[in-house]
């Protein structure tokens, strides 16, 4: 069972207990209210006046509210139907938070960042069934986009736009090209960072131009170019591997992501396409990183 849907069965809940205490509790809590207090007054009228509370309408007005409060339960359901329901549309329609676990996206996001995903700019789809209810732009390459693993979809992956449907995606020799046209890139100083995990050092960077746009990758030269350890993935026969990479053809509502640390990402290259319906939405912004600040920002 996924967040989403635990989420909505709560809003759910809370929603059916905040509705019958507008309907059938708190109006009869409003009446015993009235009763109580209506008793009350005619005991001080009966006790007279040497007898009477000095605080009477302090105690009138206790006797009100504590009346008209709600109980215990109704107060930790009913009660928090507003802020569940706000939380269930903002996370399903509008951003989400995610943190980033690994490496994979390195020199782009590290490691520790809190980052903020657009639920909308692909479209509003159902939190639980994932149909899509309003259709907005689809992915460009580029796009940093989270989508749920083809081989596991309770599991969320981020990785990085780089082949829409029809596009023939060929990467030998770690250079990356995109329907036979080379994608540019510019030698960057060198990073400085644990591009592979337990192994802290210098990793080649550059500066790749998709589509336009700009944004970092590291290549390790180490380690070979050819891909070991291709899952058995639908549509495998799309994708051809040899010793020095492979090319692969991205069939229709599919899209090819791969990882801006290039030598250290288990992406499209191991598990196949990612398809439409398993989109989450484009990440655009580093909301927080406690060991550090100056990450705080958008990115692209």
């Amino acid at each position: 069972m996924n967040f989403a849907l635990i989420l909505f069965i709560l809003v759910v809940i809370a929603g059916i207990a905040w509705v019958a205490d507008k309907l059938y509790f708190l109006p009869r809590r409003r009446q015993a209210a009235t009763e109580a207090v209506t008793e009350f007054q005619r005991q001080q009228e009966r006790v007279g006046e040497r007898f009477a509370d000095e605080n009477a309408a302090q105690t009138s007005a206790k006797l009100h509210d504590d009346t008209l409060r709600q109980p215990w339960w109704l107060e930790y359901s009913a009660g928090f139907f507003p802020v569940l329901l706000l939380v269930f549309a903002l996370r399903s329609f509008v951003v989400e938070p995610y943190k980033i676990p690994s490496g994979s996206m390195m020199p782009t996001l590290l490691v520790g960042d809190f980052i903020l995903v657009n639920k909308f700019d692909y479209g509003i789809r159902s939190p639980i069934s994932d149909q899509t209810l309003f259709a907005n732009r689809h992915p460009k390459r580029g796009d940093v986009v989270v989508f749920r693993s083809p081989e596991d979809e309770s599991i969320d992956l981020i990785k990085r736009v780089v082949g829409v449907p029809g596009d023939v995606v060929d990467y030998h020799d770690k250079q990356l090209k995109i329907n036979g046209v080379p994608v540019p890139e510019i030698d960057l100083p060198d990073f400085l960072g644990e591009a592979v995990e337990g192994h802290y050092g210098y990793w080649k960077q550059y500066q790749e131009t998709l589509d336009g746009r700009t944004h970092g990758i590291l290549k390790i030269p180490s380690l070979p170019p050819y891909v070991v350890g291709v899952h058995n993935f639908p549509q495998r026969e799309n994708c051809d591997y040899d010793s020095t990479g492979f090319t692969c053809k991205v069939p229709p509502g599919n899209y090819f992501m791969m990882g801006d640390n290039r030598d250290n990402s288990e992406d499209s290259r191991y598990l196949g396409f990612a398809p439409d319906k398993n989109l989450v939405g484009r990440a655009f912004f580093v909301w927080m990183n406690f060991s550090n600040l100056k990450r705080i920002g958008a990115f692209h």
